[in-house]
């Protein structure tokens, strides 16, 4: 059930690269001995030991925040193009604050814009002569290769705020209608956003540079709800049937919210429910109108049906801890994917259901809470996880070892792996230097793009592994 950011403070305002990574892809921290995989909570750092950022790894890797930190957020679909594999990127998001004092929150609205970076190919030409690292332009600095793809100077952040009565637990936009945004605040109340005239504006500037400091604006909600009977953290709108919401607490109550028009809902005020503690997640069915799931603190994730009542269709017991997270496959609507307390997440093939034991994959590698989940947009079998354990992971589901293909491949890089043995195959990537990480999201547009906030701030990262749009075949 980890969700709240302890003690927070606000973001320096100079980013800078910890000794974890931490920062933009401009840094030049890279290991001066050849590289090994540093495992959090099974490794230890002797005296003098420091960890560093690979930046080779990325194909991109930047830093920033909006100020306060921030429990959620979400990624704005745009009309930038529905597939972009060229830089330099922009994104667009809204995330909401978790501020020292209540009266100090605020939902920004936030285009980062010149996200620059590099492609590089699968397997490198050629290698040091010390064997230390793999091609030379992948140790050379970034603002070399920024050069050379046409691409210069640091991601520029423009920043829109709107108060916010109370922390904002999650924040989520309406897929359809992006500009539509939903608010689960500690006040207990839900609200429904326009940001339109935010974004309009945000779109036209080029030239505006806010890093934290913008012009609070007290723009009313379309909707305020309290009719629920505590806080909570469960909210999603429907990927089928535009402004269709569900929002559940943590009284174990789920209501839903029918679009009356393009600004009012109607909120069943009798409310579904089956479990026997707080409601943790929601997750809309990708191709049914209404079939969502939820997860909870009482360790079962349950499927419903409006039209059945509002009781759950079916029920299992999940995990043998909390249930914090879920994610619905999009790609393929028969997985779905769950995280737990106790740091293990699970996949499951909602076909077996009726058969019993549905779980068709389960991974202990996090050994700390799972704080989100998320199928990527782009490949059915990949999806990203984050730990309180302060790890980002990705994780392709159709990967398994095969030792023949790794001899060759040692054989063509001619490079010293030092992978430890015992990782699972299935492991793509581990992206660390956040603190306390809370929540990620893929870029629906963007191939490859993963967005994560932390009580530090926001990291833009796009593993150099992660291959969705392959380059075309010289032969």
């Amino acid at each position: 059930m980890v969700r709240s950011l302890k003690n927070p403070k606000k973001a320096k305002r100079k980013n800078k690269v910890s000794k974890k990574g931490e920062g933009s892809s401009s840094s030049d921290a890279v290991p001066s001995v050849p590289a090994k995989v540093w495992q959090p909570g099974v490794d230890k750092l002797e005296e003098g030991e420091e960890l560093q950022c690979d930046p080779s790894a990325y194909n991109s890797l930047h830093a920033f925040h909006i100020g306060w930190p921030c429990l959620s957020f979400d990624v704005l679909r745009d009309s930038l193009g529905l597939v972009r594999t060229d830089f330099p990127h922009t994104v667009y998001c809204v995330a909401g604050t978790q501020a020292e004092k209540a009266s100090w929150n605020s939902i920004g609205i936030f285009k980062l814009s010149n996200i620059s970076g590099k492609r590089r190919d699968l397997v490198p030409k050629k290698t040091n002569t010390d064997g230390s690292d793999m091609e030379s332009d992948s140790s050379d600095s970034d603002e070399d290769d920024e050069e050379e793809d046409g691409v210069s100077g640091t991601p520029v952040l423009q920043l829109r705020k709107v108060f916010h009565e109370g922390s904002v637990n999650r924040i989520r936009a309406m897929p359809q209608n992006p500009h539509i945004c939903a608010s689960w605040a500690d006040t207990g109340h839900v609200q429904v956003w326009d940001f339109s005239s935010h974004l309009n504006a945000l779109a036209e500037s080029d030239t505006e540079v806010s890093h934290g400091g913008s012009a609070l604006s007290n723009q009313p909600p379309l909707v305020k709800f309290g009719g629920h009977k505590d806080e909570g953290y469960a909210i999603d709108w429907s990927p089928v049937v535009a402004g269709r919401l569900v929002s559940g607490d943590c009284k174990n109550n789920i209501h839903l919210w029918e679009p009356a028009s393009g600004s009012t809902w109607n909120i069943d005020s009798n409310p579904f429910v089956g479990h026997t503690a707080s409601i943790e997640d929601l997750q809309w069915s990708p191709t049914e109108p209404c079939v969502f799931a939820s997860c909870s603190v009482d360790g079962s994730i349950a499927i419903w049906d409006s039209r059945l009542g509002k009781s759950p269709a079916t029920s299992i017991k999940a995990h043998k801890a909390d249930v914090n997270v879920i994610t619905w496959n999009r790609l393929a609507s028969c997985m779905l994917a769950s995280g737990s307390d106790d740091g293990t997440f699970s996949i499951r093939d909602l076909r077996l259901l009726k058969e019993g034991d549905s779980v068709v994959a389960h991974f202990e590698y996090h050994k700390h809470p799972i704080t989100s989940i998320e199928w990527s947009p782009h490949e059915a079998s990949t999806l990203a996880v984050s730990s309180a354990d302060n790890q980002l992971t990705i994780w392709d589901l159709s990967l398994e070892r095969d030792e023949e293909e790794e001899t060759e491949f040692k054989a063509i890089t001619k490079e010293q792996v030092n992978a430890p043995a015992d990782l699972p195959p299935q492991l793509l990537f581990v992206h660390q230097g956040q603190k306390d990480l809370k929540e990620l999201h893929w870029h629906s547009q963007i191939p490859g793009m993963i967005i994560s906030t932390a009580s530090d701030g926001f990291n833009v990262l796009m593993p150099s592994n992660i291959e969705t749009a392959l380059p075309a075949n010289e032969g």
